[in-house]
């Protein structure tokens, strides 16, 4: 009977096993074999890292035994980086399955730290995650040349923060990985993804960012790509800047008729990139359990993007939407609309456009909520505030009617709820529809405005208050509201 008079365990406070290396606590020897590997389950589900399970196998031979005849159950896999040795640490442990990651790029700049991660990936069957950031040229150019096929690879995440990175061939990987759930390249030209893609139909996640120009996709060959990945659930796909003007014309001549294809398990959609490649998409995909939509679009003089429309019409979980939020930051704007769910909101669709000039950011929006919003006939409360995370550089410099084209589509609110940097702008607005002929013309069933702050000067006051006595004469009656500064963030609730 083995002993664990050397290498104790323990259970702290919160009930995790921890070593030990003073005598007087359990042995392995008064519990059976089931309840322990309870216990191991419990310790490698709350692990921190993946080495973790090692303290295990060094307690006593009775617990190496059981651990290592028990790998499926606990999950046990072995770590390769760029500071392991990986020829010398594989041979050491069982033929168990392998996870490559690195977080220290610096380390990986070195020939060395390339040369254990290269070294790992010569263990293709045994590969299961493979997850490196800020990946240098030189890795990315071995990983290149791997010809292989990766049979149990079930995750692969690259980024690359070169300006210039090498493109993978269609050979990456044998182009062949049956069991790969997610892939996410961020920063990496990969033109021949779709090769694959095309292997991979247990993927369902699908994370395509920073395109450089070099990695261009066209929308047809995505969208083929796409067509087998029947449990597919969230994709992801974003350029790192506007297309070249000669790859616009070329994209610009007449397609032929799109075959559409449908993503049945697609939940999530996020891109970000030019308005006439997520036209070109959009057109060929049908995803009937869509909930949450995120489009960030480049900035470019006219908007005109019906299909986004469509597309948002045709899901049918994107629909009646309780509140509108319009928010502009230091370099994009958007709006963001949400369903109560409860006491909380659940973002469902978010419309943005990259750039920073006050006049350019107003125009975008309107034209964005214009051509690309669905009917808005449930939203109640619209909210206008800066970016939490950076305050816009605006001017007064922007017309009163601008703000008017904007409010226009959202002729449902009841309640309108602006903060305190956008009230002196707004109000402009207000003094233009406080005329008799347009009093009810635009927010026709607004009876509540929500001002953050102390009382607005002279001016602004003198054309709030216009537009109340207008809307009071013509049996709209709206109320004015003023909530204390600094509450913002508390007031509008929580977003999940």
């Amino acid at each position: 009977m083995d002993s664990c008079e050397d290498k104790h365990t323990k259970f702290g406070t919160t009930g995790r096993l921890y070593p030990r290396a003073t005598a007087g606590t359990y042995c392995s020897a008064t519990l059976p074999d089931y309840v322990l590997l309870e216990i191991f389950n419990f310790y490698v589900d709350e692990a921190y890292d993946e080495d973790e399970w090692h303290t295990l196998v060094h307690v006593c031979q009775t617990w190496r035994n059981l651990v290592f005849a028990s790998p499926r159950r606990l999950r046990l896999r072995l770590l390769c980086t760029q500071g392991r040795a990986a020829m010398k640490m594989l041979d050491v442990w069982p033929a168990l399955p392998i996870i490559v990651k690195d977080y220290y790029a610096e380390n990986l700049q070195l020939q060395g730290g390339v040369n254990n991660v290269i070294d790992a990936l010569t263990y293709n069957d045994r590969i299961c995650e493979i997850s490196i950031q800020a990946v240098p040229s030189l890795l990315l150019e071995g990983i290149a040349t791997i010809q292989k096929p990766f049979a149990a690879l079930t995750s692969l995440a690259l980024q690359s923060k070169d300006e210039s990175p090498p493109a993978f061939p269609d050979s990456l990987l044998g182009g062949c990985v049956p069991r790969l759930q997610e892939l996410s390249f961020d920063g990496i030209p990969s033109p021949a993804v779709g090769k694959l893609l095309l292997s991979a139909n247990d993927l369902v996640s699908l994370r395509l960012w920073n395109i450089p120009h070099s990695g261009y996709i066209a929308p047809e060959d995505m969208v083929t790509s796409l067509s087998t990945l029947t449990k597919l659930k969230s994709l992801v796909l974003g350029f790192r800047s506007p297309l070249p003007r000669t790859d616009r014309d070329i994209e610009s001549q007449p397609p032929p008729l799109p075959t559409r294809v449908v993503l049945p398990a697609l939940t999530s959609f996020h891109f970000k990139g030019d308005s006439e490649y997520l036209e070109d998409t959009i057109a060929r995909i049908d995803a009937p359990l869509l909930d949450t939509i995120t489009i960030r679009l480049f900035h470019q003089l006219i908007f005109d993007t019906p299909r986004p429309r469509d597309f948002i019409r045709h899901t049918k979980k994107v629909n009646a939407p309780h509140r509108a939020d319009v928010d502009f930051s230091r370099y994009r704007c958007r709006v963001t609309l949400l369903q109560r769910s409860g006491s909380a909101y659940h973002k469902i669709l978010e419309l943005g456009v990259s750039c920073a000039a006050s006049d350019w950011q107003l125009s975008s929006l309107i034209d964005v909520c214009g051509s690309s919003l669905p009917s808005l006939l449930s939203i109640e409360r619209l909210e206008i505030h800066e970016g939490r995370a950076s305050q816009p550089q605006w001017k007064y410099d922007v017309e009163g009617e601008q703000w008017v084209e904007l409010l226009r589509p959202f002729n449902t609110v009841k309640t309108l709820d602006i903060s305190e940097m956008f009230i002196g702008r707004i109000a402009p607005a207000l003094k233009v529809l406080a005329r008799r002929e347009r009093v009810t013309e635009v927010l026709p069933e607004l009876q509540d405005i929500f001002l953050e702050g102390p009382q607005p000067p002279g001016p602004v006051q003198e054309a709030i208050g216009q537009f109340v006595a207008a809307r009071r004469l013509s049996d709209r009656p709206v109320a004015i509201h003023h909530r204390e500064r600094n509450r913002w963030w508390h007031m509008r609730g929580e977003i999940y």
